[in-house]
């Protein structure tokens, strides 16, 4: 019996520098024209034709500043500094696309929820539903900085506030406007029928709004609710809300225990085991032999950074590790920044030295290095073996990368049965899970519509 279907993602950032730092110096690489409309559409066509199910857009508010206490090296190497807005991006993408999703990031903290609402449904109709939002809540005390704050809220304060961030948006995006409240009748002289649009009153903890949400219902009404926590509190929050998760685990039992963990929260929350779609990140580096493969691999680190990606985990951790000399012990704990992160770090005693033997290609993600059929032979471990759903796949030299999966890759994929070799019909949502275009009746967003 063939296994399950593999899920895929292109992992990006609006930006040059995103995960796999240095290689914009590459001669190849075009990541240096993040901000030109061509870069975006000509990508997205490259995943469309290569069936992606989406386009995973990181984002950060804020600057990885830790790193020797300033930006230097983060602006010389551009480590995701300057970074433009994810959602703008979006309905040019659209436009030449017809299936291509769109996961994209926002912050949650730093944006009103009752605006937030208007933006992710103006994207769910103008992409006709193929829009998803990767919630987050921050991790940087730069980004608490700029916008007024002393410091960043705790981490677990952070979740807490998104709990009731998303009862907001719920009540907003499920509950304001009734199914046919448009009508659309020019004879009788009227759009949307008064008595099916309601007011959303919500006083809480953190949040108070007294509003009708400003648009018309969209196909998927909510977003796919994409999330990215692996700590305790975060998966707790997964349970509840998250429809796809991305975790970036270090070896194969660490993603096989994370993602039976989750599947518990998931059945304790009153959803299905199978209600979320684990990714992990990975990073691929592919040629028509293996020979070429590793030589093409041996050339991109000849450009990557490895300080750069020391300097981007400085951040993920809250340690300066210029501080530390290369076999020094690292206390990681006290930090306020990506749980997982520094709980991962510990755990394995990670030195300044062996963190930089890991960035080989300038990034926390190992590379999948070879011939076709051996990349494909290690993602199908890795969903065979862990449970995990699929890959956001970072990106290394631009646009080669994604064009050397595409073309290598994905037709071996197919040939083993393990990829899709057409798109399905209707929304993000009902292409990942095929149980229609709204969020189950199981799902906590269930609770706040108008029956």
């Amino acid at each position: 019996m063939a296994g399950k279907r593999i899920l895929l993602n292109a992992f990006n950032m609006n930006c040059v520098g995103h995960i796999n730092h240095g290689l914009w110096t590459h001669p190849r690489d075009r990541s240096a024209d993040y901000n030109t409309l061509e870069y975006w559409t000509d990508q997205a066509r490259t995943l469309e034709r290569g069936l992606f199910d989406g386009l995973f857009i990181a984002d950060i508010v804020g600057v990885y500043d830790v790193y020797r206490g300033n930006v230097d090296v983060t602006l010389q190497e551009s480590i995701q500094l300057p970074v433009n807005d994810p959602l703008l991006l979006v309905s040019a993408m659209a436009a030449v696309t017809q299936h291509l999703g769109f996961g994209v990031t926002v912050n949650l903290t730093y944006e009103l929820p009752y605006l937030l609402a208007r933006r992710f449904s103006t994207l769910d109709h103008l992409t006709r539903g193929r829009i998803g939002w990767n919630i987050v809540t921050g991790y940087l005390d730069s980004a608490a900085r700029a916008m007024g704050l002393d410091k960043q809220f705790a981490h677990d304060e952070r979740y807490d506030r998104a709990d009731e961030y998303l009862e907001v948006l719920y009540k907003l995006w499920e509950g304001s406007w009734d199914d046919d409240a448009v009508r659309r009748d020019k004879a009788a002289r009227v759009f949307a029928d008064p008595a099916r649009v309601r007011k959303v009153q919500h006083s809480g903890r953190y949040y108070k709004v007294d509003g009708y949400h400003l648009a018309e219902p969209s196909p998927q009404r909510t977003p796919v609710l994409f999330q990215a926590g692996s700590s305790g509190r975060g998966q707790r929050f997964a349970a509840r809300h998250a429809e796809c998760v991305f975790i970036s685990p270090p070896n194969k039992e660490a993603a096989r225990q994370t993602v039976a963990a989750l599947r518990e929260q998931l059945v304790a929350a009153g959803r299905r085991p199978d209600d979320i779609k684990v990714f992990m990140g990975a990073a691929v580096v592919t040629g028509r032999t293996e020979a070429e493969a590793h030589a093409k691999h041996a050339d991109y680190r000849a450009y990557a950074s490895r300080e750069a990606g020391l300097a981007h985990f400085a951040a993920s951790t809250g340690v300066d590790f210029s501080r530390h000399g290369l076999d020094d012990p690292i206390d990681y704990g006290g930090g306020n920044a990506i749980e997982s992160a520094t709980t991962t770090a510990a755990r394995h005693g990670w030195t300044r030295r062996k963190l930089l033997e890991l960035f080989e290609l300038g990034g926390r993600y190992p590379a999948i290095v070879g011939d076709p059929g051996q990349v494909a032979d290690t993602l199908i471990e890795w969903i065979d073996e862990t449970g995990i759903d699929g890959f956001n796949l970072s990106r290394t030299v631009v646009p080669e990368s994604y064009e050397d999966f595409v073309d290598l890759v994905v037709p071996v994929l197919q040939e083993r049965g393990r990829y899709k070799t057409a798109y399905g019909e209707g929304t993000l949502r009902h292409k990942l899970f095929a149980e229609g275009d709204r969020l189950p009746a199981r799902h906590a967003a269930a609770g706040f519509r108008h029956l």
